[in-house]
């Protein structure tokens, strides 16, 4: 479609937006600075009017307004709704003192992942492939120890420390992007929606074995929660789904039998790929140590700085079915770069950085004036 046929959509320009952080003023100071000489200043009334439907964005102004945010004219020309790829109800496992603008823009990384991914799938003309998630509603007969003990045996994992929880999700068909998500006060976002794949973008600024965890918290959600609720509630059930899904009473009981101490938890973090204070509260919860011998290791942890630094790295999980459909792309089909990026509505310098030289690991397309 020739550039003088598109027209912005309202809902794309603010998730646009907001993916590169910025605001109204932002945006329409970049719009000035791109236009040739500077000669054609945008306000912030402008932009806003835009985002609000109240005006129509084409020719000229659609250009300047995709030169300032970075992305391909044909992407603000997508309508969220229309094309079913909204934020919806999406889960993250995050601190409280991240703020709601940086949640936003995590929000709208969801989105926007879930269209270059679909594109890119939709390139590669692959057989569809049905995932295996399920829903399990908790109720008070239903915990999310009972949850996580369905998946397990529904999804045949063995006994044992999970190998590699990415490989688990993808094997039931989960869509599983690693990103730097621009803070260390969130460590994985998740979102199902319906008639779609699940879909999980994992910070790779957290440790690995912290990912595990992460990872094993958002398939709680996924799998528990399929609307809004009280979120301290949901936080809790999905740690407790968590725990029982990498750390199954049945089989960490006995490893974990007679008590434990700094050197014990160090040996159980290479089995079991999860932190030494996760093993601790594990066997806390399990009885298997006191409230005082958990205090007292606490406090051993601390001083040595393990709340923030424990010793023995977990090696990062990386996902594996991005990496093929990229090589299908570019390989198998023989597509250029540029046609790629075009696939997943990105630039071609985004689409290298994020899809080719990462494979799907490196940082959010940074804002480029």
């Amino acid at each position: 479609m020739a550039i003088t046929e598109l027209q912005a959509q309202p809902g794309m320009l603010v998730l646009a937006r907001e993916s590169r952080g910025l605001t109204q003023a932002e945006v329409a100071a970049a719009m000035t600075k791109v236009s040739p000489g500077g000669a054609t200043p945008v306000s912030q009334g402008y932009v806003s009017r835009a985002e609000a439907g109240r005006l129509v964005v084409t020719h000229e102004r659609l250009e300047l307004y995709a030169a300032a945010l970075g992305y391909p004219p044909e992407l603000l020309c997508l309508d969220p709704q229309v094309s079913g790829i909204g934020v919806g109800l999406v889960h993250h496992r995050k601190k409280a003192a991240l703020t709601a603008s940086a949640l936003r823009r995590v929000h709208a990384h969801v989105a926007l992942s879930r269209i270059q991914l679909n594109g890119l799938a939709s390139a590669a003309a692959l057989p569809p492939v049905p995932h295996r998630f399920f829903r399990v509603p908790l109720n008070d007969l239903i915990t999310p120890k009972d949850a996580a003990r369905r998946v397990r045996r529904e999804w045949s994992v063995a006994p044992g420390p999970v190998p590699d929880m990415v490989a688990v999700l993808e094997n039931a068909g989960a869509l599983v992007v690693t990103r730097d998500l621009d803070s260390d006060l969130l460590d994985a976002v998740s979102q199902w929606e319906a008639g779609g794949h699940p879909l999980l973008l994992v910070n790779t600024r957290a440790p690995g074995d912290r990912r595990r965890f992460s990872i094993a918290h958002e398939l709680g959600h996924l799998v528990m929660h399929d609307e809004p609720g009280t979120g301290s509630t949901q936080e809790k059930q999905a740690d407790a789904f968590a725990a029982e899904f990498l750390m199954p009473a049945s089989d960490i009981r006995q490893a974990i039998s007679g008590g434990v101490d700094l050197a014990k938890l160090t040996e159980l973090k290479r089995v079991w790929g999860v932190s030494m204070s996760a093993l601790l509260r594990r066997a806390q919860t399990l009885n298997a140590v006191s409230e005082w011998q958990y205090r007292t290791v606490m406090i051993e942890m601390s001083a040595l700085g393990y709340r923030t630094a424990e010793p023995v790295d977990v090696l990062p999980e990386q996902p594996q079915r991005l990496v093929a459909l990229v090589n299908t792309l570019l390989t198998d089909r023989q597509m250029t770069l540029e046609d790629a990026a075009a696939c997943a509505h990105l630039l071609p310098e985004d689409f290298q950085r994020l899809y080719v030289e990462g494979a799907g690991s490196s940082s959010f397309p940074a804002f480029r004036r």
